[in-house]
């Protein structure tokens, strides 16, 4: 319950080095966010376009979107798949390239696609599902314990870049049913914010999730 609270006031819904002795080339936080290069990381993106395209709009329902998201959670993600804290059966073939970067090569390829504009998604035209989704989205389902989604998404989707909150708007549908799923079934584990996202997600149905990727899919400013 005390969980409950803690979710229902801060948090909605919301994608180790190659050598011990490249541990010292990792780079500490700090409070303000700085910004990686997105030049430099033009040059390291070559393996990611095949699957998220070439400014990071994928075009397959199951590869998420990398246009336009938060830096932060960008390097957060891409951290996580590096060092193995997170684990998924499309990006096995990519996390041996990323084992070959350092912290500031993942932060250059962050500041790449989120300067990219993400494509305008098409929620489906159905009356209930877009209802259910825009109640959810919008306002939660206080009975069964789920936050609105806005008070880390924010009302138009775009996440809030200086916590880490990945921005939702346009993002494919068959990847946000995946991820809310997994969070569900707690398979994705990795970092603080999955605890928060597994005790939302638990309390969806797989209608709610239909409604839910539907809404987001179609969100945009």
């Amino acid at each position: 319950m005390k969980y409950s609270l803690i979710f229902f006031a801060l948090f909605g819904l919301s994608l180790g080095l190659s050598a011990a002795d490249d541990k010292s080339k990792e780079i500490k936080m700090p409070d303000t966010f700085i910004s990686g290069d997105a030049d430099k990381g033009s040059q390291l993106v070559e393996t990611c376009t095949a699957c998220h395209g070439v400014d990071g709009n994928s075009i397959s329902t199951d590869w998420p979107k990398l246009a336009g998201q938060n830096q932060k959670y960008l390097y957060e993600q891409l951290k996580y798949f590096r060092d193995g804290d997170r684990m998924n059966a499309l990006m096995m073939g990519v996390t041996p390239y990323l084992k070959t970067l350092n912290d500031q090569d993942l932060l250059d390829i962050a500041a790449f696609y989120s300067n990219y504009n993400v494509s305008v998604g098409q929620a489906k035209n159905d009356e209930e599902l877009l209802a259910l989704g825009t109640q959810l989205y919008r306002f939660g389902n206080i009975k069964e314990q789920v936050p609105a989604c806005t008070s880390c998404h924010g009302v138009y989707g775009n996440g809030n870049s200086l916590a880490g909150y990945p921005s939702v708007a346009g993002q494919q549908v068959g990847y946000l049913k995946s991820t809310l799923k997994a969070y569900r079934s707690k398979e994705r584990n990795a970092g603080e914010s999955s605890l928060v996202m597994q005790s939302i997600a638990q309390n969806l149905t797989d209608y709610d999730i239909e409604a839910l990727a539907n809404y987001m899919h179609g969100l945009y400013q």
